[in-house]
């Protein structure tokens, strides 16, 4: 069975996006929602309850549960994560370097065809998604 898969199917069904999902040694699965307008307490409380509930009925192997907000540093692994915070300050690190380097940091432009177009400090950099390692916005303080 596809936990991740059934964590998300779950997440989506009570109104919230799936930003990630981690199954950690010792038994530990953490999740972490989102929604428009950010994520409260009771919304982790609610998504915790029902998924609770649900990996008995599925058989999840699990000893302890976390429902989170993604945070200030959200982390963007989809192409929609690019469309939906364009112009915003992100981190990038890539898997093969790129002119030399892996890590980028820029606001984030256009998006199409799987490419990102990244702006640093008045330059265009177009970055293939499929070679991303790593990625998160940068938090405004």
């Amino acid at each position: 069975m596809d936990v991740a898969k059934l964590v998300e199917t779950t997440v989506n069904g009570l109104g919230y996006e799936l930003v990630d999902f981690e199954r950690s040694g010792r038994g530990m699965l953490r999740v972490f929602i989102d929604k428009l307008g950010g994520v409260s307490l009771d919304d982790c409380r609610a998504v915790s309850n029902q998924l609770t509930r649900l990996f008995p009925v599925e058989n999840v192997d699990y000893e302890r549960l976390e429902v989170s907000s993604p945070g200030l540093d959200r982390p963007l692994k989809k192409e929609a994560d690019f469309v939906r915070f364009a112009g915003q300050k992100a981190q990038i690190k890539l898997r093969m370097p790129m002119a030399g380097r892996k890590n980028f940091t820029g606001v984030i432009g256009a998006v199409s065809g799987g490419i990102l177009r990244l702006d640093m400090d008045g330059s265009q950099v177009a970055i293939e998604l499929s070679n991303l390692d790593k990625a998160r916005l940068v938090p405004v303080l």
